[in-house]
């Protein structure tokens, strides 16, 4: 246990003493396998403040784990198994969200902690000099396993840094060439730094931050006519297209799978057109619909792929594109066109090698088709028992959505999930959707279970419903 005796730390600066408090505090915390009655209430309260005073009190006004009034919230402890968490006060909850899609291979993974411990002991970072044999280890364990031609891997932190190292990498093959367009879809979501944002498609995430990277255009998704016409309306004007940017499934769209034969389409229009291909599947990636990527269900093969949430098998934050040798070899001349300090680290290297074995050697992508077509079809049976709320459900694998008839009804159905301790949660980029992302390590019981709920929360708000027009008659 860290201990600091208040005289020695009040006997530095104001500044650095409140600072050293902050952090002896903080220590002390994260030493505590458990904490008692008092403890669990002052971190809640702390955590709470913290985040009105310092994180960004809008967080508070947005997550379901927070009353309404503000006084208490759910502060989240450890991970009680693959597929579960505990609050502070000893609450499990089943996850269902997955961190937004980072949990693939549950939480705590033992292969991936055992993996990432053992190389923390060894070497956390790497020198910069020296070369890292995890990185390269790494590489050429994707190469093995994308499809297609793909081959050189460059390793960030972050789906959306993947995203911004994918447009460099086309603008400096295309450029030459004399093309700088690209082309995404509507309800698209790739990122928010400025790139990427300029890719994604929301208004009220792009407007704030206007003018976006220029040459960016939008198409609808799945519509193969219109992205024939643009493809063409831009040869015709000498605004050539370089890439073509899409997620195989919208994820923060609201789960939006493409019709049967687009994406193989989309490949033949961007090769007539001399267009790069791009797919962002940082969220379908690593098993989630069923196969290793999304594309896969089509035997459609990309120029560029974008990979990064479960990549780190939810222990290290990582990011990897990964693209043919003829697109990446526009970095072999200088290597330091793009680069990055952090990505590619031992540990986040570690973590994915991890995760890549744990996948295979479970066969997780199977077993997400598998138990996502036991959901889906829960699902789809919950939307015809209560057509008044539920407009749709769908999905691929483990990525799956119910689609609510207005925002509020998605709101308290996830909420209602909440005090029935599923976690759920919206999409970015469509609020009336719910979405359901669960670990690919989610048993078929806890499936049957998360139905259960479901079917309660509905039956719930339908009561509710039909007090509250009662009550206006």
């Amino acid at each position: 246990m860290i201990r600091h005796s208040q005289e020695h730390i009040l006997n530095r600066l104001p500044s650095s003493a409140s600072a050293l408090a902050c952090t002896a505090h903080a220590l002390n915390i994260i030493e505590k396998k458990s904490l008692n009655h008092e403890e669990m209430k002052a971190l809640n309260r702390e955590v709470i403040d913290s985040f009105q005073q310092h994180v960004n009190p809008g967080f508070l006004e947005y997550r379901k784990s927070v009353t309404a009034g503000g006084d208490y919230g759910a502060v989240e402890w450890q991970a009680r198994s693959l597929n579960t968490l505990v609050d502070t006060q000893g609450t499990e909850y089943l996850d269902c969200l997955g961190g937004f899609g980072i949990f693939n291979v549950g939480h705590r993974n033992p292969t991936v902690v055992s993996a990432v411990q053992h190389q923390l002991e060894k070497q956390p970072l790497h020198s910069q000099e020296l070369l890292d044999p995890l990185r390269a280890m790494l590489a050429k364990t994707l190469a093995t396993l994308t499809p297609g031609k793909l081959k050189y891997s460059f390793f960030s932190n972050s789906g959306t840094e993947s995203v911004e190292a994918a447009i460099k990498l086309a603008k400096a093959y295309q450029s030459p060439r004399g093309k700088f367009t690209f082309i995404a879809a509507s309800g698209a979501f790739h990122g928010k730094s400025l790139g990427a944002l300029s890719a994604t498609a929301k208004s009220a995430f792009r407007k704030p931050f206007m003018p976006l990277l220029p040459g960016f255009r939008h198409v609808p998704f799945g519509n193969i006519d219109a992205l024939r016409t643009m493809l063409s309306e831009c040869h015709k004007t000498g605004d050539d297209v370089a890439a073509v940017i899409l997620e195989p499934i919208q994820g923060e769209g609201g789960v939006i799978l493409p019709p049967t034969g687009y994406l193989p389409a989309v490949r033949k229009l961007c090769d007539e057109f001399g267009a790069l291909l791009i797919f962002d599947e940082v969220q379908t990636g690593m098993g989630r619909t069923g196969k290793m990527f999304a594309c896969e269900h089509e035997n459609v093969q990309p120029d560029i792929l974008c990979l990064a949430k479960a990549l780190g098998g939810g222990v290290m934050p990582i990011g990897a594109t990964v693209a043919t040798e003829e697109v990446f070899s526009v970095l072999f001349a200088n290597p330091f066109l793009h680069t990055t300090t952090f990505g590619g680290n031992p540990l986040a290297c570690a973590a994915a090698l991890a995760t890549i074995h744990v996948l295979l050697e479970q066969n997780l992508p199977a077993q997400a088709a598998q138990k996502g077509q036991l959901l889906v079809d829960g699902f789809q049976a919950l939307a015809r028992e209560f057509p008044e709320m539920v407009v749709e459900a769908r999905g691929q694998g483990l990525l799956i959505a119910i689609e609510f008839s207005d925002n509020e009804t998605g709101y308290n159905f996830a909420s209602e999930m909440f005090r029935q301790q599923v976690l759920v949660a919206g999409t970015l980029n469509n609020s009336k959707t719910i979405r359901v992302e669960p670990p690919l390590t989610i048993t078929p019981e806890q499936c049957e279970h998360v139905l259960s709920c479901a079917r309660k929360a509905l039956q719930g708000l339908r009561v509710a419903q039909r007090e509250m027009l009662e009550a206006e008659e």
